[in-house]
């Protein structure tokens, strides 16, 4: 194999042989998701800047080799060039963070321009560097070096755009990922049992998706959505989804909610109208249309993105489903009701953290695991609820069970071990990892939830934190962005997250936007953020503003500050960063106070 050469700064580069490797892998996987032109787009910049023809990759040459346009071609009038490098920029992120986390060799195409880059994979604290071909000189065979370090390029810092954008790109969709669940495995606790059968939780069926243009290429988009729909949607262990077709046994109760939806085609134009009906009396809670060119784009992709975006809407917490069955609930025919409804109070008490909610939410499920004992779900909302009571024990005041990071813990390796495949178990999982300081299995936790279902914007905010706080800044915060755009809840709980995203890369206005953007009732933490962002920027009026409503809200919290931001921020040197942010606000923090956290 040809040896790697050396940049400018002595970083190591890949061999041509090692880049050509690459791009084979990637044009074979099928998770680059890319049309043939697009496939065509990359192989052309590749093999132009291994040849040493950089200099040559403008719009108008590659408007000519790859899209056979003539020499009238105007890229002013005609963006087709650049919008298919977004396409590729986007398919190429998708494929290292889902198919190619192991890979070696790192191939990108930065912004600005149309020539790729080739770099090492990451490794753990080395410095990052950029590998992009000289114009104009071949990447030929270098002496022998030494084994290069694995680096990649921390681009962190130079996106401006995420604090600001709340529509993140589909990529983005795909960051957890980075750990696939195949990694993940939890010691059993009890031996592993079916997973309750109740059936009070919502029942959906999804009806065949109807062809609304009377033609074959329709008629096979609708099957396939259909499919797709059903997928994503049995990611949800919270929602009983029924294929279309299902005979109803006599005398049982029909499914509560029926999604319909017919596909229409002109062309290579494509709309997908969906609806949402309550069988009862036939009401449309739900209704929304989705579009689609299928001339530039792969069916599989749109149909895959389509159904991600239905289910999502529809089964997440706080959707269409859980809000509506919050509304004039009755008890069916059949099924535990009552402890279905512990669910749906849950999610009611997290919107806000009601103290007196919450011991009603932990009693009722308490008594829901010891009738339906192989409920996942249960399990993992009762470790959340117990783990409630030490992340937001300022705001809940409540007298706490004796080591509720204990019973968090055995409730959420109590959900998974009866259902591996639970996302909601693996978020709670996550979290009481997270804060008993085993960050490691945290992590594991969250990307195997994420794997399973990313549809759910609480694994996907809450996995987001993590990644963020245990100093994975660029991956988390943009997982985070990608769930706010998704309407998650509880509303104006994630943008804290990205208030001190924008903190810890130096943007202070952005990072005080999103503060105030919070909802700072609903935990005295986001003040002690706002503090800190206030102090770093200077404004110390305001800062005393926000010192003197924790002093009358949350003084406890002011007494234990270092020990409060080592339970959430792993990394010393973001803690250093924060808490220099408060002593600047007039924060005194003394050295003594413990720098671990722990109830």
């Amino acid at each position: 194999m040809q040896s790697s050469r050396a940049s400018s700064d002595g970083s190591a580069i890949p061999s041509v042989q090692e880049i050509r490797e690459q791009l084979a892998r990637i044009l074979s996987s099928n998770e680059f998701h890319a049309p043939d032109r697009g496939r065509r787009f990359l192989e052309f910049v590749v093999e132009e800047t291994l040849l040493g023809r950089s200099d040559y990759l403008k719009a108008f040459t590659i408007a000519q080799e790859v899209f056979a346009r003539d020499t009238s071609f105007d890229a002013q009038n005609d963006p087709v060039v650049r919008i298919e490098a977004g396409r590729i920029r986007r398919a190429l992120e998708r494929y290292y963070l889902v198919a190619g986390p192991a890979d070696n060799v790192i191939v990108t195409i930065p912004k600005g321009g149309y020539v790729p880059s080739f770099q090492y994979a990451d490794g753990a604290g080395d410095t990052a560097t950029h590998a992009v071909s000289t114009a104009g000189s071949p990447l030929e065979p270098q002496p022998n070096l030494p084994t290069p370090k694995r680096v990649r390029s921390a681009s962190f810092l130079h996106r401006p755009w995420i604090w600001y954008a709340l529509a993140a790109s589909s990529t983005v969709v795909v960051i957890a990922a980075i750990l696939h669940a195949s990694l993940f495995s939890v010691p059993p606790l009890v031996p592993a049992s079916a997973v309750s059968s109740d059936s009070a939780r919502p029942s959906i069926i999804v009806e065949q998706f109807q062809n609304g243009t009377d033609k074959a290429a329709s008629a096979a988009i609708a099957q396939g959505l259909t499919d797709e729909v059903i997928g994503q949607l049995t990611k949800f262990r919270e929602i009983v989804v029924i294929a279309p077709g299902t005979e109803r046994e006599a005398g049982t109760q029909g499914p509560r909610f029926a999604l319909e939806g017919s596909v229409r085609l002109e062309g290579d134009r494509m709309r997908l109208m969906a609806r949402l009906i309550r069988q009862a009396d036939g009401a449309v809670l739900w209704a929304n249309n989705y579009d689609a060119d299928l001339s530039n784009r792969n069916l599989f992709e749109v149909e895959s993105g389509v159904a991600q975006s239905i289910a999502t809407a529809v089964a997440q917490p706080y959707g269409v489903v859980f809000e509506t069955s919050t509304v004039g609930a009755t008890k069916p025919e059949s099924g535990d009701w009552e402890a279905y409804n512990c669910t749906l109070s849950y999610y009611a008490y997290r919107a806000e953290l009601d103290p007196q909610k919450h011991a009603e939410v932990k009693g009722c499920l308490t008594e829901a695991t010891k009738r339906l004992a192989t409920n996942s779900t249960y399990w993992a909302l009762l470790s959340l609820t117990y783990l409630d009571e030490v992340r937001f024990q300022y705001k809940l005041k409540t007298q706490s069970l004796p080591h509720p990071l204990t019973l968090a813990t055995e409730a959420a390796r109590r959900a998974v071990d009866i259902d591996p495949q639970n996302a909601r178990a693996l978020q709670a999982l996550m979290l009481a990892s997270f804060f008993s300081n085993d960050v490691s299995a945290a992590l594991r936790a969250g990307a195997a939830a994420y794997a399973i279902n990313p549809n759910d914007t609480e694994v996907a905010g809450e996995y987001g934190f993590r990644l963020a706080m245990s100093g994975k800044w660029e991956t988390g915060c943009e997982l985070i962005a990608s769930a706010i755009s998704r309407n998650p809840g509880p509303r104006g709980y994630y943008e804290v997250g990205m208030a001190l995203c924008a903190y810890m890369r130096g943007d202070n206005q952005a990072a005080e936007l999103w503060a105030r953007m919070a909802d700072l009732k609903y935990n005295p933490m986001h003040h002690l953020v706002l503090l800190a962002i206030l102090g770093t920027s200077g404004k110390l009026d305001e800062a005393r503003r926000e010192q003197d409503w924790l002093q009358a809200n949350a003084p406890a919290l002011l007494q234990n500050i270092r020990k409060e931001v080592a339970l959430r921020l792993h990394r010393p040197q973001d803690q250093d960063r924060f808490l220099g942010g408060l002593q600047a606000s007039g924060i005194a923090i003394t050295p003594t106070e413990s720098a671990i956290g722990s109830q």
